[in-house]
Parts: structure tokens; C-alpha cells; sequence
């Protein structure tokens, strides 16, 4: 059988699930991951909560909704049989007065449309029953939802594909993309590779190198920056699993919350600050050629006219702990300001349409060989695995 090779641009976990699954399912079929920072994971991946979701949000029906209720199953079969941390601690969604249950109920519903594993509706009551610090007039328990760690499991699936014959190119960037006839030739500084088919998952640049494979102009990619808090060790079991707020369904961003990490770490965050740049996790970190970009991008002006207020508040939580705290101490009140300090920062790979329209379910194009991911926010990584699935039926296809 003649041997095809695939190459998968970017070296986040939704990469590298396209690429162990190419590789399980198709023997003759080579894989090449080109990546462009030293490791794996170094970015969205390696940046986020390690949260695994049930399902909770996402519009019935929806490319989210369905892969993530796959996705969650096979992940933790895939921690299983790897030996990658999982613990399914549960969540709590709290609606902490009566303005939050018009809202509140519509998420119930959403979640049992969606068939959330062992939802339950707790009176304010029984909050204190899962969560004794936590205050609320209701919530929403989802006893599964799970915590892992996203880059260890990125790292599984890279040594799955190097087992299986496939190559992850690490320090190399892709610069370019090319049709030929029959094949893609892909550019780096190493020189040009030849592939017969090509992914692209390029998480926070999935908009630049995509437009290099297929030419489309939207959506842009704005990056968030998603700041975290961490609890001091001695307020830690102040947070039994995850507390969350109900989500405003105007945005995609879930809100302030707290969340235990699987090293016994409680977070709290992120927030959403417009970053001006998309790998700067500091706040001094500014590119003017990604702030010339966005000010050139007629989605960014309307985005920015219809969110500012909200936007305002975000960065007020930036800059002051104590206005940061004031949101999260409705949930957990006996967390003071001195109980916390700053930790790290994760960015959000936020797509724009041209209309300013938060794009919010995956999007993933196919044509002519070629298959761009440009679109793939949370819950991505949960999903990671049942994405994989998908964009293979795509390029087995084609």
C-alpha cells in the first residue's frame, strides 16, 4: 500500500489527537507535526485549568455539544490507559441571588438537553453539602466534570505518534503553505516539506497560517488574556472540587471561578483582558504589529463598540486584586483579599467574524486537501480526542 503523508501544523493537544488518530487508523499513513516552540503544549494547552467539561454550556445540537460529550468519555479512557492524572472532583454552578435564576434555569436546562452525566439541581440549602464554603441561593452539581493535566496528555499523544512511525518536528516554524498538484508543500526555515494532505491547528496563529492554506479572510483570531489568583495553602480547602458562576450567554468567557488543580492548587480565574499580544502572558508583553492588525480588522472595531463596558470591568479586575476578589468572594465569601496571590496567565484564542460576532462553536473547513481548524476554544481540550475523530472522517474523505 502507497504510504501518504499528513502534516499537522501546530503541536497543541487538538494536533496531536488528529495525529495519534491518523496514525491509529490509517497503518500507511505518516504523520509530521511541525511545531514551533521547544516542547509541546507550550501554549492554549499548557495554559488553561486542565478542567474537563461535561457538557453544561453548549447550545444543544451544537459542534461543541456533541464532540465534548464524546470527547470527555474518551479522554478519560485515555488517562486510564495511560496513567495521566484524572479526578472527576465535581462542579458547582451557583447562582448567588435571584436577578441569576432566569439565567440559572436556562443553563439547566441546556445541560439536561445535552445529557449532562448525573446533573442535579441543589436548593441553596445543600450547597454547603458539596461545598461548605460556598454561598448561593441554588446550583447546579455535575458530579463528573473532571480535572487533568493537558500537557502531560499532550505529551502521550506525541509519543503515540513517534511510536507509530510519525515525526514531531519541535523549533519549527511553518512560514508559508503551498498547493501543488496532488500535495501541500509546507515552508520552515528548515526548508520545504512535501505532504500529501495537511492540518492545521495552530490554536492562537489559526487564522494566519489558515488564510496561507485556503485564503479566507475571517474569522480573525483576538486573543483574551485569561489572568489567574491562586490561594494560599492555608485557605486551600476552602474549595472542595470547582465553583463556577452562571455564565452570561452573551460571551463565550465562563466567568471568575474557583477550580482545584490536579497538584492540590486551588485557582482562582481566568478573567478576559484584551492582550496585545497573542503569546503575551505578561502585562508588559505588547506586539505593535499584532496591535496593527487588529486595528486594521473591521471585526475588532465592532466588537470592541458592542463589549467596552464589559471590557472596562475586565480590566478593572486586571489591575486592582481587590476588584478581582470582590467578584469572586460572592461565591466563596470567607476568601479574602490576603488569602490570594497573583499566579500565571493563559491566552485565549478568541475568533472574530468581519460583523464582530464572537464566534463560538468549533470551526473546522475542509477543501482540497487541506483542513483548518479555526476555531477551537474551550472546551477543546476536553474535546481534543472526539475533534480528532472528526477532522480524520474529513481527510480520510478526501
Amino acid at each position: 500500500m502507497t504510504e501518504r503523508t499528513v502534516g499537522i501544523v501546530g503541536g497543541g493537544i487538538v494536533g496531536l489527537a488528529v495525529g495519534r488518530e491518523l496514525t491509529r487508523r490509517h497503518e500507511s499513513t505518516r504523520v509530521v507535526v511541525f511545531e514551533k516552540e521547544n516542547r509541546l503544549g507550550a501554549h492554549q494547552t499548557g495554559h488553561n485549568s486542565g478542567v474537563v467539561h461535561a457538557g453544561l454550556y453548549y447550545e444543544p445540537g451544537s459542534l461543541k455539544a456533541e464532540l465534548c460529550a464524546r470527547g470527555r468519555s474518551m479522554l478519560r479512557e485515555y488517562c486510564s490507559e495511560r496513567g495521566l492524572p484524572y479526578v472527576e472532583c465535581g462542579k458547582l454552578v451557583v447562582a448567588v441571588d435571584g436577578s441569576e435564576l432566569a439565567r440559572f434555569d436556562a443553563l439547566e436546562a441546556n445541560a439536561r438537553r445535552n445529557g449532562v452525566p448525573g446533573l442535579r439541581r441543589v436548593a441553596g440549602s445543600g450547597i454547603t453539602e458539596i461545598e461548605p464554603h460556598a454561598a448561593g441561593v441554588a446550583a447546579l452539581h455535575s458530579p463528573e466534570t473532571a480535572i487533568t493535566d493537558y500537557a502531560a496528555v499532550a505529551r502521550a499523544l506525541g509519543e503515540d505518534i513517534e511510536r507509530a512511525g510519525g515525526s514531531v518536528l519541535l523549533s519549527t516554524a511553518v512560514t508559508g503553505v503551498r498547493r501543488r498538484v496532488g500535495g501541500v508543500d509546507v515552508e520552515t526555515a528548515d526548508g520545504i516539506h512535501s505532504v500529501d494532505r495537511l492540518v492545521v491547528c495552530a490554536g492562537l496563529r489559526a487564522d494566519r497560517v489558515s488564510r496561507w492554506a485556503d485564503g479566507a479572510d475571517e474569522p480573525r483570531i483576538v486573543p483574551f488574556r485569561g489572568e489567574y489568583m491562586r490561594l494560599a495553602p492555608s485557605v486551600r480547602e476552602l474549595v472542595r472540587g470547582m465553583i463556577y458562576p452562571v455564565p452570561d450567554p452573551r460571551y463565550p468567557f465562563l466567568g471568575v471561578h474557583f477550580t482545584r488543580r490536579v497538584s492540590g492548587e486551588v485557582e482562582v480565574g481566568p478573567n478576559a483582558v484584551l492582550s496585545p499580544h497573542r503569546e503575551g502572558y505578561r502585562r508588559r508583553d505588547v506586539s505593535l504589529e499584532e496591535l496593527r492588525g487588529m486595528a486594521g480588522w473591521p471585526g475588532f472595531w465592532r466588537m470592541a463598540r458592542q463589549h467596552w463596558r464589559t471590557g472596562a470591568l475586565e480590566l478593572l479586575g486586571s489591575l486592582s486584586v481587590r476588584a478581582y476578589m470582590r467578584t469572586a468572594r460572592r461565591y466563596v465569601p470567607e476568601v479574602g483579599v490576603t488569602d490570594v496571590r497573583r499566579a500565571g496567565a493563559g491566552i485565549r484564542a478568541q475568533a472574530v467574524d468581519r460583523d464582530g460576532s464572537l464566534v463560538d462553536d468549533f470551526r473546522i473547513n475542509h477543501e482540497d486537501g487541506i483542513t483548518t481548524v479555526r476555531n477551537a476554544p474551550s472546551p477543546a481540550a476536553t474535546s481534543s480526542l472526539a475533534i480528532a475523530e472528526h477532522v480524520v472522517d474529513r481527510v480520510a474523505a478526501s
